[in-house]
């Protein structure tokens, strides 16, 4: 997995966008929802295709803006397509039409491969998860089961007979630990502007902010600082974070906010295009969208601007 995604050949961006989809040009979504059709068709299901969803004669509608994203990253460009398109459709009826696993897997099990999952609000469904943990303004924790296909975020009534929310969420933290470190690259420039990338196919691997502690430890071989870290997740399968040791903070907080904000247009899986201070288990957010929607800037509160001062107080000393 690459750390910043390649543009394949496409068409230009003067071609007329898809309303749905800005990423596709018009003619590009019309090919996409055309494999989509036929992938359905392979399958024995016709289905009606709308601009995001489509919908069977059952009334069950599969959702295309994740699989639209993956269509639009890969490096192979539109002759990937007809694949992906596949191997999703035929993934997304498997799963629908199995047992559910809530049902047929022993409660050790299910306890095993139980994961927190940090998600943006805009994937979330309030009125089935009013357990959710807010973490920040638009940002959640959930609990996941990992499954071999798919990944089965659980609801109220899902959780429910499994037993006592905070004993679950120990047992998913720990089992997120345990995941292995897939991948590590470091972003820096000669100026001393520094921070780590963690990266891996695991749909968890954003989430492993809730474990930041652990994560430090397996990248730079050190604790985390008392100050925290400067941590960003654009997707669920990248975190970013810079420990806050001195001043380097300040120019990884601008190269970070850029990372987040690109990292999270058109991915699969997008959580949040900001930039966040953690500190003590909390994030503070620090980065937001110009009030025009064009550009960038950086927001601090009080305690952010008391860190920021000492730093630079202990380097003038």
């Amino acid at each position: 997995m690459g750390l910043f995604r390649r543009g394949p050949k496409r068409d230009g961006r003067d071609a007329p966008r898809d309303p749905e989809f800005s990423f596709f040009s018009v003619e590009e979504g019309a090919r996409f929802r055309g494999q989509v059709r036929e992938a359905f068709a392979e399958q024995g299901l016709e289905v009606t295709v709308y601009a995001d969803v489509v919908s069977d004669s059952a009334g069950r509608q599969f959702g295309l803006g994740n699989l639209a994203a993956v269509c639009h990253n890969d490096d192979r460009g539109p002759r990937s397509w007809p694949e992906l398109v596949r191997q999703h459709v035929g993934m997304v009826l498997r799963t629908m039409e199995a047992p559910s696993a809530l049902d047929t897997l022993p409660a050790e099990q299910i306890r095993a491969q139980l994961y927190p999952r940090v998600v943006g609000a805009d994937g979330l469904n309030s009125e089935h998860f009013v357990y959710a943990r807010p973490l920040a303004p638009g940002l959640f924790e959930i609990l996941a089961l990992d499954l071999p296909e798919s990944v089965m975020m659980l609801t109220d009534e899902a959780l429910e007979p499994l037993g006592d929310l905070d004993y679950l969420r120990e047992q998913a933290l720990y089992n997120l630990r345990g995941l292995p470190l897939e991948a590590h690259e470091t972003v820096k420039d000669t100026g001393g502007m520094r921070f780590e990338v963690v990266l891996g196919d695991s749909f968890f691997t954003a989430s492993r902010v809730l474990t930041l502690d652990s994560v430090v430890r397996q990248v730079l071989g050190q604790e985390l600082p008392a100050d925290g870290a400067l941590v960003a997740m654009p997707f669920r399968h990248q975190l970013a974070f810079h420990a806050i040791h001195d001043t380097t903070m300040i120019p990884a907080l601008n190269a970070m906010a850029s990372f987040a904000a690109t990292g999270f247009e058109d991915t699969p899986g997008a959580i949040s295009p900001y930039v966040y201070w953690w500190h003590d288990g909390t994030l503070t957010q620090l980065s937001d969208r110009e009030e025009d929607g064009e550009g960038l800037r950086i927001v601090v509160g009080d305690e952010f601007q008391e860190l920021l001062e000492r730093l630079v107080a202990d380097e003038e000393d």
